[in-house]
């Protein structure tokens, strides 16, 4: 049986200094925002967005709206391949740690880890892997072990030393809902995270989280237009508090404005049965510059790059470990 792969960890302050380091993935989206000439009012006006959306949220005994801030470190989990060989450690992902500091009694409170959430091994899977398999077929369709392996690495990385000396509790990912899927209103409505949306059948996307141990569910919190989903390893409602729930839909609904305003930053709010479109017209922009193509373009370029470092000449251990893991 083939031993464990090692992890560590790296965290970077993500504020106005942010500075992308060498090794961090371009196609992060908070890495976009931190380039070009106007680096800086970028990334002042995202956090001050977050901080007014978490105060918004956050209301009680907050009568001039400004008792807390947020704070954000990028958190990269690296894992060694082959203990052997130098500069094998692969950036494997990305997420981010929230904090919340409270201005009125000089409190730090922990918020909530992932929220957004990168990945090379992901990159692969949906750039290079798909693609390939698509070609020359009339319809679209999914190998049998799509997302397997990044699933067990996913896996590894949770119940690994490294993320349980620096995590109190498990992540939680907030991201986009499915453009190609239909989410219809419930009559469950959460104090935090609002109004609960549900769908008949998995995305693409839930599918290969489900493959990491997690489960989604949608809601629409308070202020917001459109619902966002939110993907957990145990119960999204209980195993955390308010602020920390509010942390990432303060975080995340902010980052969704800029990344898809289309639909999260639409001029009207989702509907009983809603179906989420990146082409619809009535929508509003933020002052954030943001360069989406871009994103998409060095997706699969990066995605090539995991190929040739990383899945090509480790495969037999991958192919090993993962064989060993699922026993």
């Amino acid at each position: 049986m083939s031993k464990d792969f090692a992890f560590s960890i790296k965290s970077i302050r993500f504020d106005e200094n942010y500075r992308p380091a060498d090794a961090t993935r371009i196609t992060t989206n908070f890495a976009n925002l931190a380039r070009g000439e106007v680096r800086e009012e970028n990334l002042r006006n995202t956090l001050k967005m977050i901080d007014n959306r978490f105060n918004a949220l956050a209301n009680w005994d907050n009568p001039n709206g400004d008792r807390y801030a947020v704070e954000l470190n990028i958190i990269s989990a690296e894992m060694a391949v082959d203990e052997t060989a130098e500069d094998s450690d692969l950036p494997l992902i990305e997420i981010l740690k929230v904090d919340i500091l409270d201005r009125e009694n000089g409190e730090r409170i922990e918020g909530i880890t992932g929220n957004n959430f990168s990945s090379y091994v992901r990159d692969y899977d949906f750039s290079v892997v798909l693609k390939e398999h698509n070609e020359g077929r009339d319809s679209f369709s999914v190998p049998s072990d799509f997302g397997v392996l990044h699933g067990r690495l996913f896996k590894a990385f949770l119940n690994s030393d490294a993320y349980k000396e620096n995590f109190n509790k498990p992540p939680v990912i907030c991201i986009s809902v499915s453009s190609t899927k239909t989410y219809y209103r419930t009559d469950n409505v959460h104090p935090v995270l609002g109004v609960e949306y549900r769908q008949e059948e998995d995305s693409l996307t839930d599918a290969y989280f489900n493959e990491m141990g997690m489960r989604v569910r949608y809601f629409m919190p308070p202020g917001s237009v459109a619902p966002l989903a939110f993907y957990f390893t145990g119960d999204l409602l209980s195993d955390y508090t308010s602020l920390e729930l509010i942390s990432t839909i303060s975080t995340m609904d902010s980052f969704q404005k800029i990344y898809r305003p289309e639909i999260y930053n639409a001029n009207s709010a989702a509907e009983a049965v809603y179906q989420p479109s990146l082409e619809a017209p009535d929508y509003s922009l933020t002052r954030i510059v943001y360069d989406r193509e871009e994103r998409s373009r060095l997706a699969t370029e990066q995605g090539k790059f995991v190929e040739e470092n990383f899945i090509k000449p480790y495969r037999h251990v991958l192919e090993q470990w993962s064989a060993s893991v699922a026993l």
